[in-house]
């Protein structure tokens, strides 16, 4: 997944715009999706928002569908909780019948349930939005322009990149396990999971070693410097963005 956002943000034709008004608007987008509540909003967010990065971005519908897959399973398992609930009798549009209590599907819980799933998935096509078309370099640049800590964006890119290589590295141990029948059952599933997780663990402290020492060799003391290319504020890219957010205030008000 690292590698396929990296891959998209270099790739998408949004790259040449000014990361600070993409990361303004997506901020902004942000707030006003998670502030005001409105399911129309986050419909309207959700969409427009996907249609810029596959649109305008370059990316295509195959990819960025692949990528939303990932937020729905956590959002469906982590909403069951609020849809379903406990009774000891009979409750709610639909229920389940266990040994001592019923599992209920109430029509409050469902609602309620589907317009945080949607507020969710808003807010996720907007940092979508934002990581699918800024690289890490020019976010971590942005930070520090902001003037957060040093140690904090630092550790972010660090751990970014290294989340990269270890993915790249678990991939190649799990097709070594595939090619001698690792997979074959359940049990040589479970093992072969034990015996990469226990090997992953020791690559990685093996490779931390290896790239601070590669770090050091280039002179690292302690702070990142990256390469900025300037991108300045195009009027009617401003003007795009500007009128986005208008529309989307209207449009909240008017259903106010």
């Amino acid at each position: 997944m690292i590698s396929t956002i990296d891959t998209c943000a270099y790739e998408s034709r949004m790259k040449g715009v000014n990361p600070g008004l993409k990361a303004a608007v997506a901020i902004t987008t942000l707030l006003l999706c998670i502030g005001t509540g409105d399911v129309f909003i986050s419909v309207s967010v959700f969409l427009s928002m996907g249609a810029v990065t596959i649109f305008l971005g370059g990316l295509s519908i195959k990819k960025y569908l692949a990528l939303l897959k990932i937020p729905v399973v956590f959002l469906i398992l982590g909403t069951a909780a609020i849809a379903v609930g406990v009774s000891p009798v009979p409750a709610g549009r639909f229920y389940v019948s266990l040994p001592g209590f019923y599992l209920c599907l109430s029509e409050k819980g469902a609602v309620l349930s589907a317009r945080l799933i949607l507020k969710a998935m808003a807010s996720v096509s907007v940092m979508y939005m934002l990581v699918l078309s800024t690289p890490a370099s020019e976010i971590i640049n942005l930070l520090g322009k902001l003037h957060v800590p040093k140690l904090i964006s630092e550790l972010m890119n660090l751990i970014y990149r290294f989340i990269f290589v270890m993915m790249d590295v678990q991939n190649s141990m799990k097709q070594a396990a595939e090619s001698r029948l690792g997979y074959h059952n359940f049990l040589t599933s479970c093992r072969s999971f034990g015996g990469i997780g226990a090997n992953l663990f020791i690559v990685s402290l093996k490779k931390a070693g290896m790239y601070y020492d590669a770090m050091t060799a280039r002179c690292y003391q302690g702070e990142l410097a990256f390469l900025e290319e300037k991108k300045p504020v195009k009027a009617k890219e401003a003007a795009a963005a500007a009128g986005y957010i208008a529309l989307l205030l209207l449009l909240w008000l008017v259903r106010k």
